[in-house]
């Protein structure tokens, strides 16, 4: 069987442009999302509970089944163990094809990628940081401040809320200098 499914999009906010693409292609049936949000999806949510082995889900894009990499891995892995595929027109994409290397390998290894991108770049930044003397992290509470929170603290006149209000220094920061 044949799936069309659809939500609206900022270029498609009624799905006209998606009907259109997905009649032209003779679905079985066509399932519209009522709304664009990533939540909530109880159509996807429903085709994902029924759809049986050899049906195919049809979509004018990726972004319209899924809302990140990460999820459109988590999604290709259902329909896949439940022996069905996807069909992405605008991308060319149709797991049903086995020629070649597999769509849903190339999404897991892209997600991959990302990771290690992400955390390349977040590593380089901070070494290039700290070559350039700059302290990262939070940043640390003046030692006049904390000495006197320290004073108020020992002295047990102050409470808590009153040293954070006179010092700005927060409870966990108080006890975490008591401890060293």
């Amino acid at each position: 069987m044949l799936l069309g499914y659809m939500r609206p999009y900022y270029e498609d906010k009624d799905c006209q442009i998606q009907l259109k693409k997905l009649t032209q292609l003779n679905c079985s049936k066509i399932i519209k999302e009522e709304h664009s949000s990533a939540k909530k999806r109880t159509q996807l949510e429903y085709i994902l509970d029924t759809i049986q082995s050899d049906d195919k889900i049809i979509v004018t894009k990726l972004f319209v089944i899924a809302d990140s990499t990460r999820h459109l891995v988590e999604l290709l892995e259902i329909i896949e163990t439940k022996g069905a595929y996807v069909q992405s027109l605008l991308e060319g994409i149709d797991t049903s094809k086995k020629n070649g290397y597999n769509f849903s390998d190339i999404v897991k290894h892209l997600v991959e990628f990302q990771s290690d991108v992400i955390s390349e770049k977040t590593k380089k930044g901070l070494y290039e940081a700290k070559q350039k003397g700059v302290t990262t992290g939070r940043p640390r509470k003046p030692d006049e401040n904390v000495k006197r929170a320290i004073k108020m603290y020992q002295s047990k006149k102050y409470s808590l809320s009153e040293i954070k209000k006179d010092t700005g220094i927060s409870k966990s920061t108080l006890y975490r200098y008591l401890e060293n």
